[in-house]
């Protein structure tokens, strides 16, 4: 069996993440991310997590990756875009956010990291390993600038120079060594707040936090029960999710050519007319997202969405 090194198996890594496809791929060293506690906690305290009460929990695993796998030595972050160019057809039509499109991620990515670790025990047969995708005992924006691939825009989302930010984090818990990214230090935001000053209804903090209680993305998909009155003014027909903040950022002007295929958006949805999701019935909302992103939530869930999204003047 070969023998591989620190800096060539971390560049073997790296080539196989692109093989399974995706976009961008570093490397960090695990650690304590201790410095991230106290504005962590200082945005809970405000109350700005909503009803997202999980995100209160666990502070010593969210912080450090070792006690999500004893041992851990190294965090491989990965990138997925899913930025797509097949949008809805209809104008008049409610709008899905991007990351809706096609299957559903979790799922995407963890089966190629999956695969990413088989290929790693193929040449490091002693190494452990573990997966984490969206999950809220991992601070995923934080390794990702760890590992070099980003910073965190006015938006609070990763931006990566060549791919924006309309990309899925991914990461693989080691308990071996590699060879290490630098950390990325600068901020290319500059004096743009086109985010802030788009943000339907100002969410964005000035703090790179977003007030989950504003969010529309928030509202629409983890809030149970109707959207607050005073909020469904601003939908924009938005039933799930929200691009807004990532729409008007000049990062993402010039990533046409990045595309996943897993992300691509049913050509039947695509196509749905507003008349078509106001009488959406169970049996077909099963069928088209069932394997989406969209199953999180209940089809009562999206059909009280649909209401307030397209009531007059919505």
């Amino acid at each position: 069996m070969t023998t591989f090194s620190e800096k060539s198996l971390s560049a073997g890594i790296k080539k196989k993440a692109g093989e399974l496809g995706f976009n961008i791929c570093g490397i960090a060293k695990s650690r304590p991310l201790e410095e991230y506690g106290s504005r962590l906690n200082s945005w809970i305290e405000a109350g700005m997590n909503d009803i997202m009460g999980y995100l209160a929990r666990d502070m010593d695993k969210r912080l450090d990756p070792e006690s999500m796998l004893p041992g851990a030595k190294s965090m491989i972050v990965t990138g997925l875009s899913y930025y797509s160019e097949k949008m809805q057809k209809d104008p008049e039509a409610p709008v899905l956010s991007r990351y809706t499109y096609g299957l559903d991620y979790h799922e995407v990515i963890r089966l190629k990291l999956e695969k990413l670790l088989d290929w790693i025990k193929s040449v490091r047969p002693e190494a452990e390993g573990k997966p984490f995708v969206d999950s809220s005992l991992i601070l995923e924006k934080a390794w990702a600038r760890e590992a070099g691939l980003g910073w965190q825009g006015r938006h609070s989302v990763v931006i990566n120079k060549d791919i924006g930010s309309f990309f899925f984090i991914g990461i693989l818990i080691l308990d071996i060594s590699l060879d290490y990214n630098a950390p990325l230090s600068k901020d290319y935001c500059g004096e743009c707040r086109l985010c802030i000053e788009a943000c339907p209804t100002g969410a964005i903090n000035d703090n790179r936090t977003i007030d989950a209680r504003k969010c529309i993305a928030n509202i629409t998909i983890e809030r149970r029960g109707p959207i607050p009155e005073a909020l469904v003014p601003f939908l924009g027909r938005r039933i799930y999710g929200c691009d807004r903040c990532q729409e008007v950022c000049p990062w993402n002007k010039k990533i046409n050519s990045v595309k996943t295929p897993e992300f691509t958006l049913d050509e039947e949805i695509a196509a749905m007319s507003l008349n078509d999701w106001k009488n959406l019935s169970q049996e077909k909302f099963n069928r088209l997202f069932g394997k989406s992103a969209m199953s999180r939530i209940k089809y009562e869930k999206l059909m009280s969405n649909i209401e307030a999204a397209t009531r007059q003047g919505n």
